[in-house]
């Protein structure tokens, strides 16, 4: 497999022309390669001649795959698993997915629906407050659903979980790239940290999550696009792409993911009244404090892996497209430090480290040395 996909990587465009003429016998007019993420993954758009089955849409999104970075990884836990088959499970489920028209598991490729351009990180940001709340609103409904689909035998995300050894994969990125934590003692100091978070962690009731359910890999469509499959009802304008690294996570995961999101940085007021909406219809439904806990203890871990990513990416790959990001998301970072500080003095010095770097061309900054561990 891994070969077959560093060969079609060498030409993404032939490959994808080929494929397509292979698998749904017909034509391909234009390819073109869109912007990636901070995968490794590729992405095109593929338009199909215009005199094509009338059964096939216009535009095709080609997914294919690419050797992945083990730095991205704790040493010990597998890569993640392919689109299929949790993409079609949640199909079956009602979940607005794209529709899947020709894949090979072997080759790496997946040719999906295309739901366009309008993710919900592009349409929040030209949107009236109350037109951002509604969008919001939909998103948010779709994660009690989710946490609604029992295990399915052969589906990898239900033996996948946020578990210790990840927690300290991100105490360590985070440390080095992220906070002024110089030499063993303050690395010790987030790994402790992390470690009580993933004590609580485990200890939660494990329902499945997207795991990226952040506004950029939310799209809103409208109700006739047909990169939906048809046996889903539309009954949102938000529909979900990325579906692979989907696992079981408390139940304020995928919460976390989309209110603390740093592409679309919300109002306290806006992200306590999602919260007040959707944690009653949580499968689980935990208490108001329980969850507002358990949701900064996550925003802790989140945040710090997404902010060290950004300034791993900028300083080693040379990706300054997040750089922007990085004072939303220790805003995020440094509120939830003092609330769990507040709360359990054994964070203290942890939200310290987050305070400090702040002033001293850490964690608020986008300064990309990272610190000596």
């Amino acid at each position: 497999m891994a070969q077959k996909i560093a060969e079609q990587m060498q030409s993404l465009e032939s490959f994808v022309r080929s494929f397509v003429q292979a698998n749904l016998e017909t034509r391909v007019s234009r390819v073109e390669k869109l912007a990636g993420a901070l995968g490794r993954r590729q992405f095109a758009r593929v338009w199909l001649e215009s005199d094509t089955d009338a059964n096939l849409p216009a535009t095709l999104i080609a997914r294919a795959e690419a050797p992945e970075d083990p730095q991205r990884r704790p040493a010990g836990i597998p890569p993640e698993p392919p689109l299929e088959p949790i993409r079609a499970l949640l199909e079956e489920r009602g979940l607005p997915v794209p529709r899947c028209f020709a894949a090979d598991r072997d080759a790496g490729i997946d040719l999906l629906g295309d739901f366009g351009d309008d993710s919900l990180s592009v349409v929040a940001a030209a949107s009236t407050a109350s037109e951002r709340d509604a969008l919001y609103r939909e998103a948010c409904a779709l994660v009690p659903r989710l946490q609604q689909i029992d295990r399915a035998p052969g589906v990898a995300a239900f033996d996948r979980q946020l578990d210790a050894a990840q927690m300290d994969y991100k105490a360590q990125r985070f440390a080095q790239w992220s906070l002024r934590a110089t030499g063993s003692a303050g690395m010790q100091v987030v790994r402790e940290a992390f470690s009580l978070i993933a004590d609580e962690v485990l200890g939660a009731p494990q329902r499945l999550a997207h795991r990226d359910f952040q506004s950029a890999n939310l799209f809103v469509i409208d109700a006739g696009n047909d990169a939906t499959p048809p046996t889903i009802q539309r009954d949102s304008r938000i529909a979900m792409i990325d579906l692979q690294g989907a696992f079981m996570a408390p139940p304020e995961y995928d919460l976390v993911c989309l209110l603390r999101d740093s592409y679309v940085e919300l109002s306290a007021s806006s992200v306590a009244a999602r919260i007040a909406e959707v944690r009653p219809l949580l499968p689980d439904a935990p208490d108001p404090e329980t969850f507002s806990h358990r949701f900064d203890l996550l925003t802790l871990t989140r945040k710090g892996k997404d902010h060290a990513l950004y300034r791993y990416a900028a300083a080693e790959l040379g990706d300054r497209r997040y750089r922007k990001y990085l004072p939303a998301a220790h805003r995020a970072l440094l509120a939830a430090a003092t609330r769990i500080a507040a709360r359990d003095r054994r964070f203290a010095l942890l939200a310290e480290l987050i305070t400090e770097a702040a002033s001293g061309g850490g964690a608020g900054s986008d300064a990309e040395k990272p610190c000596e561990p």
